[in-house]
């Protein structure tokens, strides 16, 4: 990975930090609720008010993904 760009994605992160603070408490917290079975949905509303939702039942794999993830990144 080049540095540089980790660098700028690091400094942007910090910037939706900011905008959004509520967000790093809300994934902390699912963190902690989500397990095998669990639904996650996502859904967005654009400008134009046009809706769009999906969803995934977590599996063990994505559990094992999800353990990667956070031994990289948080801890």
């Amino acid at each position: 990975m080049n540095p540089m760009k980790l660098m700028q994605i690091r400094g942007m992160a910090d910037k939706f930090k900011q905008n959004h603070p509520r967000i790093p408490d809300f994934f902390n917290a699912v963190a902690k609720q989500v397990d095998e079975g669990s639904v996650i949905e996502m859904t967005l509303t654009t400008s134009e008010g046009k809706t769009l939702r999906a969803n995934i039942r977590v599996n063990a794999d994505d559990m094992a993904l999800l353990r990667e993830i956070d031994e990289a990144f948080v801890k």
